[in-house]
């Protein structure tokens, strides 16, 4: 090879490691990050940021972040109470979720992930050796408003078992959330599993549908105050999800074997929908239920006009709430006119606010008192 030939190679090899290097690469990043000791360190890689916050739910306000020389910004938290705990960074005033974390909160108002921390023994949500149920993600059709989701849990030995028929509980989720926040946030499925591997729950179908007519506009359209969305969202459960359900699954079609529960819009939806209904649901439980005190009545229209009957037919009517969530007061001021109107309920009082920490723990409480 001669000298230009030589050169001419040089050149090439020299402008293709050029054109092929990769200055600075991204680093790799783990996040969350839990410890043994039930620390946390989250990690964010935003090297043009200025400032980078975690917001999380077991923090009353932001923590501060800070940056290496890599541009990650990370924090570590003190030792955590086991649970799920949803979380966001804040970038320059920019609320994002963790771009490391495949595990999302499905909301339609915000952007969160989640973080679950598991502790030394397990708790009534964590995903344990014993016989599972099935997840299935399925639509159904309604003629006003089109092809409609809803995911459906089946017990341990729905599919070996096929003579049998099971009770029905019906999840309604919050004003933003989504069909599927029962499952990946609320853990209903591995909670159902657990509680019916430890004898305490009785094998049934649990059915969470997307809990609006319409997708969410404001904060305000999913909830009984946008009562043209409630009304919309009426006719659709009652004339087209529970006939899809009784089709399609293996159900018991009487009140005594239908509930219903619901939390914060949803739980004031499910009020609506069971109080109301008394003739087709034995067992209404609201979790935090989202209500206005001068709706009382309107809401309420059927049922206190039939408190007696009502009273007959209803075999468990159940209000959670803690004492820390927005929705404390106006819970407390609903139970007073049951009280007024002789309304037999039962109510449980926790720590907490409106979360679904609280919701989770809700959900295990009620769930052994059902199809009793």
């Amino acid at each position: 090879m001669n000298k230009k030939n030589i050169l001419y190679t040089l050149v090439f090899v020299g402008l293709w490691q050029l054109c092929t290097a990769q200055p600075n690469p991204r680093p790799v990043i783990v996040s969350p990050e839990v410890h043994t000791d039930n620390t946390v360190t989250f990690r964010f890689y935003a090297p043009a940021a200025k400032e980078v916050k975690l917001n999380v739910q077991f923090e009353k306000s932001p923590l501060a972040m800070t940056k290496n020389d890599k541009g990650v910004w990370s924090v570590t938290t003190s030792p955590i109470k086991p649970d799920m705990y949803p979380y966001a960074f804040n970038i320059d005033g920019i609320s994002v979720a963790d771009p490391n974390n495949t595990a999302i909160f499905p909301n339609e108002g915000f952007q969160n992930s989640v973080v679950e921390i598991t502790g030394s023994s397990p708790l009534i949500h964590t995903l344990q050796n014993v016989p599972h149920g099935t997840v299935s993600y399925r639509y159904y059709q309604s003629a006003e408003l089109g092809t409609r989701p809803v995911v459906i849990y089946t017990p341990p030995g729905y599919e070996t078992n096929p003579k049998a028929s099971y009770p029905v509980l019906y999840l309604l989720h919050g004003t933003t959330d989504t069909e599927e926040t029962w499952t990946k946030v609320g853990r209903a499925n591995v909670i159902l599993d657990n509680l019916i591997a430890q004898g305490k729950a009785k094998p049934m179908i649990i059915v969470m549908p997307y809990g609006r007519a319409y997708p969410v506009i404001s904060k305000s359209s999913g909830s009984l105050r946008n009562w043209d969305n409630l009304q919309e969202f009426k006719k659709d459960f009652f004339g087209n999800l529970m006939p899809f359900v009784e089709k399609n699954y293996r159900t018991l079609n009487d009140k005594n074997n239908r509930a219903i529960a619901g939390f914060s819009g949803g739980g004031g939806t499910t009020l609506y929908f069971g109080l109301n209904n008394t003739d087709q649901f034995a067992y209404v439980c609201g979790f935090a239920p989202g209500m206005l005190k001068n709706e009382f009545d309107r809401n309420n229209e059927v049922f206190f006009k039939n408190v007696e009957q009502a009273n007959k037919n209803l075999k468990l009517f159940w209000i959670g709430v803690g004492k820390e969530d927005g929705l404390y007061a106006v819970n407390q001021e609903y139970m007073q006119v049951l009280d007024q109107k002789k309304i037999k309920y039962e109510s449980l009082i926790t720590d907490g606010g409106h979360t679904w920490m609280n919701v989770k723990h809700y959900l295990s409480v009620i769930a052994p008192k059902l199809f009793k």
